[in-house]
């Protein structure tokens, strides 16, 4: 039997069949039990649950995260109800990171794949076996519902990319939040330069902050980039050099090869993404503009990428002018503050003078300070003039043959 199943695996291994054919035969001839794709759960409208409770109990999943109120990090961590982050892709980073945001309450997420779960994924975080075939945003909201049911899940199962799904896409950015508001961050987790000209693209004409991330192919190196429109460089401004060289990455692609993948990287990056996202949301802490990471030396670098004025995207070129006008608008108001009298009411008399004016004049007699009854001053204070008087040398009109008999004489 069991040279008749290894034999039916190299079989399965040459044949022409697709991945989901192939894995649906191994679980017949396996006798496992065959996942049947289940339909993606429809978002709930509006929140869907009470406010956070700051009471410890063991009952009480969001006792610590409300600690950090508490603690003072967070001014308001309540207000992560209220918020709506979109996830495009949910791979070995995105998946990840989805799952952090459900556990730390997150109002609602939407999210975007068009790619199956596959039994080469398992040596990821988040997917089990028995979800291979089905859709990944259908496993993942299966998932994430069942670990915090409080969350709002809208799941879209098709290809960015594609020209007829771009319309849909750029519409769930802006009217895709809770109480049909923008959502309030979009975090690209996608594993090819398609789909990030696309999140740019759409980001840039919405005016809509993202966070872009990515791991290298040899699995030990990965990063977080933010982009706000206009302020920051955006995907287009710096493309790589594929991208530049309007090469199709898809060429370069070699049959039975495939980039690597460790799970620790991939935890790493969706770490650093979600604490990015959870400071820029909630107000604490600095958001770095470029966070990198490198496993071989443990090297963590920062940089601050400016847009391009000579951007290849229109909107993006929009945004930065935008961007200088508001800057512009801040100068002179700042300006202005600053020339408004700080003390009117000048209590002290206190007056600005200019330095070529000169010193002021020092007045002939300084006024001594009143002292308590049955108490005198032992002296009077002399004037500037009375003192210079008593320092000066007086001219006696002696000529200085007398003043050397003089000093003989002593």
């Amino acid at each position: 039997m069991d040279s008749f199943l290894a034999d039916a695996d190299a079989l399965l291994t040459k044949a022409s069949l697709s991945p989901d054919q192939k894995i649906r035969i191994r679980h017949a001839l396996h006798n496992l039990p065959v996942p049947t794709p289940a339909p993606i759960p429809t978002a709930r409208n509006g929140p869907a649950a009470p406010a956070m409770s700051s009471e410890v109990v063991s009952d009480n999943p969001y006792s610590r995260l409300m600690a950090l109120k508490r603690m003072g990090i967070v001014s308001n961590y309540e207000r992560i109800r209220s918020l709506t982050v979109a996830v495009v892709g949910v791979g070995g980073v995105g998946s990840v990171a989805a799952e952090m945001l459900t556990r730390c309450g997150i109002g609602k997420l939407i999210l975007f794949d068009y790619d199956k779960v596959e039994l080469a994924n398992m040596n990821r975080l988040f997917f089990r076996p028995e979800q291979s075939g089905l859709s990944k945003v259908s496993a993942a909201t299966q998932t994430l519902r069942n670990i915090n049911p409080d969350v709002v899940f809208d799941a879209h199962n098709y290809d960015i990319t594609s020209l007829d799904n771009f319309d849909h896409f750029l519409n769930l950015l802006s009217t895709g939040g809770l109480a049909d508001s923008p959502v309030d961050l979009v975090l690209s987790c996608v594993d090819n330069f398609a789909a990030r000209n696309t999140i740019n693209a759409a980001c840039n004409e919405l005016s809509q902050t993202w966070i872009e991330s990515g791991v290298s192919e040899d699995a030990v190196s990965g990063h977080i980039q933010l982009i706000v429109p206009g302020r920051l460089a955006c995907f287009s401004c710096a493309p790589p050099l594929v991208v530049a060289s309007d090469i199709d990455e898809k060429t370069l692609k070699r049959e039975g090869v495939c980039a690597a993948s460790l799970p620790t990287t991939m935890g790493i990056v969706a770490g650093m993404l979600i604490q990015a996202t959870l400071k820029r949301l909630l107000g604490f802490g600095h958001v770095s503009d470029y966070l990198g990471y490198s496993a071989m030396k443990d090297f963590f670098p920062t940089m601050t990428l400016k847009p391009n004025p000579a951007c290849d995207d229109s909107w993006c070129v929009k945004r930065q002018a935008e961007e200088r006008e508001r800057m512009a608008k801040e100068e002179a108001r700042r300006k202005l503050h600053k020339e408004e009298e700080m003390h009117p009411d000048n209590e002290w008399g206190i007056s600005v003078v200019d330095d070529a004016a000169g010193d002021p004049p020092v007045a002939a007699k300084s006024k001594q300070a009143a002292v308590a009854k049955g108490l005198e001053y032992a002296y009077e204070e002399r004037t500037v003039e009375e003192a210079d008087e008593d320092e000066r040398v007086k001219d006696t009109g002696a000529d200085l043959e007398d003043l050397m008999s003089q000093l003989k004489g002593l």
